[in-house]
Protein backbone atom coordinates (compact mmCIF):
# COMPACT_ATOMS: atom_id res chain seq x y z
CA UNK A 1 0.00 0.00 0.00
CA UNK A 2 1.84 3.46 -1.30
CA UNK A 3 0.17 6.13 0.56
CA UNK A 4 0.49 10.47 -0.77
CA UNK A 5 -1.11 12.69 1.80
CA UNK A 6 -0.89 16.37 1.16
CA UNK A 7 -1.15 17.92 4.15
CA UNK A 8 -0.47 17.29 7.63
CA UNK A 9 0.45 19.88 10.33
CA UNK A 10 3.00 17.78 12.97
CA UNK A 11 5.60 20.69 11.86
CA UNK A 12 3.54 22.79 13.87
CA UNK A 13 2.53 20.69 15.99
CA UNK A 14 5.86 19.89 16.85
CA UNK A 15 7.24 23.32 16.99
CA UNK A 16 4.54 24.35 19.61
CA UNK A 17 5.46 21.26 22.18
CA UNK A 18 9.26 22.63 21.92
CA UNK A 19 7.60 25.99 23.05
CA UNK A 20 6.37 24.15 25.93
CA UNK A 21 8.97 22.31 26.84
CA UNK A 22 8.67 18.94 25.00
CA UNK A 23 11.35 16.78 23.55
CA UNK A 24 9.00 15.03 20.91
CA UNK A 25 10.74 14.50 17.43
CA UNK A 26 9.72 13.24 13.92
CA UNK A 27 10.46 10.25 13.97
CA UNK A 28 8.75 8.72 17.17
CA UNK A 29 5.90 10.73 18.57
CA UNK A 30 2.50 11.16 19.72
CA UNK A 31 1.15 13.28 17.24
CA UNK A 32 -0.97 11.60 14.41
CA UNK A 33 2.23 11.30 12.14
CA UNK A 34 5.35 10.24 12.60
CA UNK A 35 8.10 8.65 10.69
CA UNK A 36 7.73 5.10 12.14
CA UNK A 37 4.25 4.83 11.79
CA UNK A 38 4.26 6.50 8.18
CA UNK A 39 6.40 3.46 7.66
CA UNK A 40 3.68 1.11 8.97
CA UNK A 41 0.99 2.26 6.91
CA UNK A 42 3.64 2.24 3.44
CA UNK A 43 3.73 6.18 2.96
CA UNK A 44 5.53 7.11 -0.01
CA UNK A 45 5.24 10.66 0.56
CA UNK A 46 3.74 13.22 3.43
CA UNK A 47 3.11 17.08 2.40
CA UNK A 48 4.52 19.10 5.52
CA UNK A 49 3.12 22.21 6.09
CA UNK A 50 4.83 25.28 7.90
CA UNK A 51 1.71 26.47 9.66
CA UNK A 52 1.48 30.12 10.93
CA UNK A 53 -1.78 32.15 12.14
CA UNK A 54 -1.27 35.44 11.07
CA UNK A 55 -3.14 36.98 13.55
CA UNK A 56 -1.26 34.93 16.34
CA UNK A 57 2.07 36.48 15.40
CA UNK A 58 3.87 39.74 15.33
CA UNK A 59 6.45 38.48 12.26
CA UNK A 60 4.73 35.62 10.42
CA UNK A 61 8.11 35.86 8.15
CA UNK A 62 10.27 34.98 11.37
CA UNK A 63 7.33 32.22 12.55
CA UNK A 64 7.71 30.40 9.49
CA UNK A 65 11.64 30.65 9.19
CA UNK A 66 11.69 29.15 12.55
CA UNK A 67 9.36 26.34 11.48
CA UNK A 68 11.49 25.69 8.41
CA UNK A 69 14.54 25.29 11.18
CA UNK A 70 12.89 22.86 13.00
CA UNK A 71 11.79 21.12 9.29
CA UNK A 72 15.61 21.03 8.54
CA UNK A 73 16.60 20.28 11.59
CA UNK A 74 14.41 17.16 11.73
CA UNK A 75 14.95 16.04 8.61
CA UNK A 76 18.94 15.71 9.09
CA UNK A 77 18.03 14.23 12.17
CA UNK A 78 16.51 10.72 10.64
CA UNK A 79 18.20 11.27 7.02
CA UNK A 80 17.98 7.61 7.03
CA UNK A 81 14.60 7.44 6.75
CA UNK A 82 13.47 10.22 5.20
CA UNK A 83 14.69 12.66 2.85
CA UNK A 84 13.11 16.34 0.91
CA UNK A 85 11.11 16.34 -2.39
CA UNK A 86 12.43 19.35 -4.36
CA UNK A 87 11.56 17.71 -7.89
CA UNK A 88 9.19 14.80 -9.38
CA UNK A 89 12.74 12.30 -9.80
CA UNK A 90 13.11 12.62 -5.86
CA UNK A 91 10.44 10.93 -5.36
CA UNK A 92 11.48 7.67 -7.05
CA UNK A 93 15.24 8.09 -6.04
CA UNK A 94 14.13 8.06 -1.86
CA UNK A 95 11.91 4.91 -2.78
CA UNK A 96 15.37 3.16 -4.50
CA UNK A 97 17.31 4.27 -1.74
CA UNK A 98 14.46 2.85 0.98
CA UNK A 99 13.15 6.13 2.27
CA UNK A 100 10.28 7.88 2.77
CA UNK A 101 9.41 11.25 0.74
CA UNK A 102 8.62 14.59 2.66
CA UNK A 103 7.75 17.45 0.46
CA UNK A 104 7.84 20.87 2.40
CA UNK A 105 4.71 23.10 2.12
CA UNK A 106 3.40 26.37 3.12
CA UNK A 107 0.13 26.63 4.48
CA UNK A 108 -0.96 30.53 4.49
CA UNK A 109 0.24 32.64 1.97
CA UNK A 110 -0.03 35.79 4.03
CA UNK A 111 3.75 35.12 5.40
CA UNK A 112 5.02 36.65 2.41
CA UNK A 113 3.38 39.87 3.08
CA UNK A 114 2.53 40.44 -0.45
CA UNK A 115 6.30 40.51 -1.61
CA UNK A 116 7.47 38.29 -4.54
CA UNK A 117 11.02 38.45 -3.35
CA UNK A 118 10.20 36.24 -0.02
CA UNK A 119 7.71 33.69 -2.36
CA UNK A 120 11.09 32.88 -4.68
CA UNK A 121 12.54 32.63 -1.37
CA UNK A 122 10.90 30.04 0.16
CA UNK A 123 10.95 28.05 -3.13
CA UNK A 124 14.63 28.52 -2.95
CA UNK A 125 14.26 26.95 0.68
CA UNK A 126 12.15 24.09 -0.59
CA UNK A 127 8.62 24.68 -0.66
CA UNK A 128 6.90 23.22 -3.25
CA UNK A 129 3.84 23.83 -2.25
CA UNK A 130 1.64 26.63 -0.62
CA UNK A 131 -1.95 27.72 0.35
CA UNK A 132 -3.07 31.43 -0.94
CA UNK A 133 -4.93 31.86 2.25
CA UNK A 134 -5.64 30.08 5.46
CA UNK A 135 -8.59 31.50 7.70
CA UNK A 136 -8.04 35.75 7.78
CA UNK A 137 -7.98 37.87 4.50
CA UNK A 138 -4.55 38.57 3.45
CA UNK A 139 -2.61 40.47 0.52
CA UNK A 140 -3.16 37.83 -1.66
CA UNK A 141 -6.88 37.29 -1.29
CA UNK A 142 -9.84 35.86 0.91
CA UNK A 143 -10.92 32.47 2.87
CA UNK A 144 -14.22 31.47 2.98
CA UNK A 145 -14.06 31.27 6.16
CA UNK A 146 -12.95 34.56 8.46
CA UNK A 147 -11.68 33.12 11.76
CA UNK A 148 -12.66 36.98 13.31
CA UNK A 149 -15.68 37.24 11.21
CA UNK A 150 -16.69 33.67 13.07
CA UNK A 151 -15.40 34.91 16.49
CA UNK A 152 -18.17 37.61 16.18
CA UNK A 153 -20.54 35.26 15.41
CA UNK A 154 -19.87 32.77 18.78
CA UNK A 155 -20.32 36.24 20.55
CA UNK A 156 -23.53 36.85 19.39
CA UNK A 157 -24.52 33.18 20.18
CA UNK A 158 -24.03 33.32 23.79
CA UNK A 159 -26.56 33.22 26.00
CA UNK A 160 -28.95 31.68 23.11
CA UNK A 161 -30.65 28.75 22.78
CA UNK A 162 -28.38 25.35 21.21
CA UNK A 163 -31.01 25.87 18.22
CA UNK A 164 -30.70 29.46 17.79
CA UNK A 165 -26.51 28.51 17.96
CA UNK A 166 -26.64 26.20 15.52
CA UNK A 167 -28.76 28.83 12.98
CA UNK A 168 -25.86 30.97 13.47
CA UNK A 169 -22.87 29.30 13.40
CA UNK A 170 -24.24 26.87 10.13
CA UNK A 171 -25.14 30.36 8.42
CA UNK A 172 -21.40 31.23 9.33
CA UNK A 173 -20.19 27.95 8.08
CA UNK A 174 -22.59 27.45 4.99
CA UNK A 175 -22.21 31.16 3.60
CA UNK A 176 -19.37 31.10 0.67
CA UNK A 177 -17.28 34.42 -0.46
CA UNK A 178 -18.31 34.76 -4.12
CA UNK A 179 -17.00 38.21 -4.34
CA UNK A 180 -14.16 38.94 -2.77
CA UNK A 181 -11.62 36.59 -4.24
CA UNK A 182 -7.71 37.24 -5.57
CA UNK A 183 -5.91 40.94 -4.92
CA UNK A 184 -3.69 42.08 -8.04
CA UNK A 185 -0.96 41.21 -5.85
CA UNK A 186 -2.34 37.88 -5.48
CA UNK A 187 -3.00 37.04 -9.49
CA UNK A 188 1.05 38.34 -9.40
CA UNK A 189 1.61 35.43 -6.79
CA UNK A 190 -0.30 32.67 -8.64
CA UNK A 191 1.75 33.99 -12.01
CA UNK A 192 5.01 33.69 -10.23
CA UNK A 193 4.08 30.25 -8.69
CA UNK A 194 2.59 28.30 -11.51
CA UNK A 195 6.20 29.88 -13.49
CA UNK A 196 8.69 28.20 -10.64
CA UNK A 197 6.57 25.36 -10.47
CA UNK A 198 5.21 25.93 -6.77
CA UNK A 199 2.04 23.68 -6.62
CA UNK A 200 -0.98 26.46 -5.70
CA UNK A 201 -3.47 24.86 -2.99
CA UNK A 202 -7.01 26.60 -2.89
CA UNK A 203 -7.82 25.17 0.40
CA UNK A 204 -9.20 27.54 2.65
CA UNK A 205 -9.54 30.08 -0.05
CA UNK A 206 -13.39 31.92 -0.75
CA UNK A 207 -15.31 30.52 -3.89
CA UNK A 208 -14.51 33.89 -5.62
CA UNK A 209 -10.51 32.79 -5.05
CA UNK A 210 -10.92 29.46 -6.86
CA UNK A 211 -12.57 30.96 -10.03
CA UNK A 212 -9.81 33.77 -10.26
CA UNK A 213 -6.99 31.00 -10.12
CA UNK A 214 -9.04 28.62 -12.48
CA UNK A 215 -9.17 31.96 -14.86
CA UNK A 216 -5.32 32.93 -14.17
CA UNK A 217 -3.75 29.26 -14.84
CA UNK A 218 -2.99 26.78 -17.35
CA UNK A 219 -1.87 24.00 -14.92
CA UNK A 220 -3.25 21.49 -12.40
CA UNK A 221 -3.79 23.30 -9.17
CA UNK A 222 -4.90 21.43 -6.08
CA UNK A 223 -7.22 21.29 -3.06
CA UNK A 224 -5.47 19.56 -0.65
CA UNK A 225 -7.52 19.25 2.01
CA UNK A 226 -10.81 19.39 1.37
CA UNK A 227 -14.01 17.33 0.62
CA UNK A 228 -17.15 17.95 -1.08
CA UNK A 229 -19.79 20.39 -0.09
CA UNK A 230 -23.43 18.78 -1.29
CA UNK A 231 -22.17 16.31 1.34
CA UNK A 232 -21.35 18.46 4.13
CA UNK A 233 -22.11 21.95 3.53
CA UNK A 234 -19.38 23.66 5.15
CA UNK A 235 -17.55 26.05 3.06
CA UNK A 236 -14.33 24.62 3.56
CA UNK A 237 -15.22 21.84 1.21
CA UNK A 238 -15.92 22.44 -2.65
CA UNK A 239 -19.25 22.90 -4.25
CA UNK A 240 -19.87 20.20 -7.36
CA UNK A 241 -19.13 23.05 -10.39
CA UNK A 242 -15.78 23.46 -8.23
CA UNK A 243 -14.72 19.73 -8.01
CA UNK A 244 -15.87 19.39 -12.24
CA UNK A 245 -13.77 21.91 -12.44
CA UNK A 246 -11.05 20.73 -10.77
CA UNK A 247 -11.34 17.66 -12.24
CA UNK A 248 -11.21 19.17 -15.70
CA UNK A 249 -8.03 21.02 -15.25
CA UNK A 250 -6.41 17.52 -14.32
CA UNK A 251 -6.38 18.90 -10.31
CA UNK A 252 -6.72 16.91 -7.13
CA UNK A 253 -8.83 17.28 -3.98
CA UNK A 254 -7.54 15.78 -0.90
CA UNK A 255 -9.90 13.92 1.56
CA UNK A 256 -9.96 15.90 4.46
CA UNK A 257 -10.66 13.54 7.93
CA UNK A 258 -11.82 16.44 9.58
CA UNK A 259 -15.21 15.41 11.24
CA UNK A 260 -16.88 18.79 11.04
CA UNK A 261 -15.78 18.44 6.97
CA UNK A 262 -17.06 15.03 6.85
CA UNK A 263 -20.51 15.48 8.54
CA UNK A 264 -22.31 18.54 9.67
CA UNK A 265 -24.11 18.03 13.09
CA UNK A 266 -25.89 20.58 15.69
CA UNK A 267 -23.68 22.99 17.80
CA UNK A 268 -22.60 21.15 21.37
CA UNK A 269 -23.17 17.45 19.56
CA UNK A 270 -19.95 15.90 19.85
CA UNK A 271 -18.20 14.90 16.25
CA UNK A 272 -15.99 11.69 16.32
CA UNK A 273 -15.67 11.51 12.92
CA UNK A 274 -16.28 7.71 11.04
CA UNK A 275 -14.48 6.16 8.05
CA UNK A 276 -17.86 5.27 6.52
CA UNK A 277 -18.07 9.57 5.93
CA UNK A 278 -14.94 9.32 4.03
CA UNK A 279 -15.56 6.63 2.03
CA UNK A 280 -19.28 8.70 1.12
CA UNK A 281 -17.22 11.88 0.08
CA UNK A 282 -15.10 9.84 -1.68
CA UNK A 283 -17.86 8.25 -3.71
CA UNK A 284 -19.60 11.87 -4.22
CA UNK A 285 -16.54 12.97 -5.82
CA UNK A 286 -15.55 10.65 -8.08
CA UNK A 287 -19.02 10.27 -9.21
CA UNK A 288 -18.81 14.14 -9.28
CA UNK A 289 -15.44 14.97 -10.79
CA UNK A 290 -14.36 11.42 -11.89
CA UNK A 291 -11.92 9.38 -10.09
CA UNK A 292 -9.01 11.28 -11.20
CA UNK A 293 -9.34 14.06 -8.91
CA UNK A 294 -9.30 12.61 -5.47
CA UNK A 295 -6.47 12.01 -3.43
CA UNK A 296 -5.65 12.63 0.01
CA UNK A 297 -5.18 15.31 2.63
CA UNK A 298 -5.55 14.17 5.75
CA UNK A 299 -5.60 17.39 7.94
CA UNK A 300 -3.55 15.08 10.47
CA UNK A 301 -2.02 17.27 13.56
CA UNK A 302 -4.35 20.25 12.82
CA UNK A 303 -7.47 18.38 13.19
CA UNK A 304 -9.13 17.31 16.81
CA UNK A 305 -8.47 13.12 16.78
CA UNK A 306 -10.95 11.24 13.91
CA UNK A 307 -12.31 9.00 16.57
CA UNK A 308 -11.51 5.70 13.64
CA UNK A 309 -8.40 7.21 11.55
CA UNK A 310 -6.59 7.87 14.53
CA UNK A 311 -3.54 8.59 12.63
CA UNK A 312 -1.06 7.57 10.01
CA UNK A 313 -0.67 4.23 11.40
CA UNK A 314 -4.31 2.83 10.83
CA UNK A 315 -4.77 3.80 6.88
CA UNK A 316 -5.36 0.37 6.16
CA UNK A 317 -8.72 1.32 7.78
CA UNK A 318 -9.80 3.41 4.98
CA UNK A 319 -8.12 1.13 2.10
CA UNK A 320 -10.52 -1.28 3.70
CA UNK A 321 -13.72 0.89 4.18
CA UNK A 322 -13.30 1.96 0.15
CA UNK A 323 -12.63 -1.19 -0.61
CA UNK A 324 -16.28 -2.36 0.80
CA UNK A 325 -17.45 0.84 -0.50
CA UNK A 326 -17.17 -0.43 -4.24
CA UNK A 327 -13.76 0.75 -5.25
CA UNK A 328 -11.53 -0.87 -6.80
CA UNK A 329 -8.18 -1.95 -5.69
CA UNK A 330 -7.10 0.28 -8.81
CA UNK A 331 -9.91 3.35 -7.79
CA UNK A 332 -8.16 3.11 -4.73
CA UNK A 333 -4.23 3.26 -5.82
CA UNK A 334 -5.75 6.24 -7.64
CA UNK A 335 -7.19 7.88 -4.72
CA UNK A 336 -4.23 7.13 -2.21
CA UNK A 337 -1.30 7.89 -4.28
CA UNK A 338 -1.48 7.77 -8.21
CA UNK A 339 -3.82 10.87 -8.98
CA UNK A 340 -1.70 13.08 -6.66
CA UNK A 341 1.82 11.97 -7.88
CA UNK A 342 0.48 12.96 -11.46
CA UNK A 343 0.21 16.37 -10.80
CA UNK A 344 3.28 16.24 -8.77
CA UNK A 345 4.81 14.98 -11.95
CA UNK A 346 2.96 17.59 -14.00
CA UNK A 347 3.70 20.67 -12.12
CA UNK A 348 6.88 20.22 -9.94
CA UNK A 349 9.20 22.32 -11.76
CA UNK A 350 13.34 22.80 -11.37
CA UNK A 351 16.68 20.53 -11.26
CA UNK A 352 15.59 19.56 -7.60
CA UNK A 353 18.44 21.80 -6.03
CA UNK A 354 18.20 24.48 -3.81
CA UNK A 355 19.84 26.97 -1.51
Amino acid sequence: MNIADMHCDTISALYGRRREGGVEGLRSNTCHVDLEKMKKSGYLIQNFALFVELKAQEDAWDRVQQLLALYRQEMERNSGLVASVLSFGDIERNRRAGKLSAMLTVEEGGVCGGRLERLDKLYAQGVRMMTLTWNYPNELGYPNLDRERGRHVRRQAQGLSREKQSVLLQQYLNTPDREHGLTVRGEAFVGRMEELGMIIDVSHMSDAGFYDVLRLTKKPFVASHSNARSVCPCVRNLSDDMIRSLGERGGVMGLNFCADFLTQLPAGVHNPGTVEAVVRHARYIADTGGMECIGLGSDFDGIDTHEELTGADRMELLYDALYKGGFTEREIDKIFYKNVLRVYRETLGGSGKSC
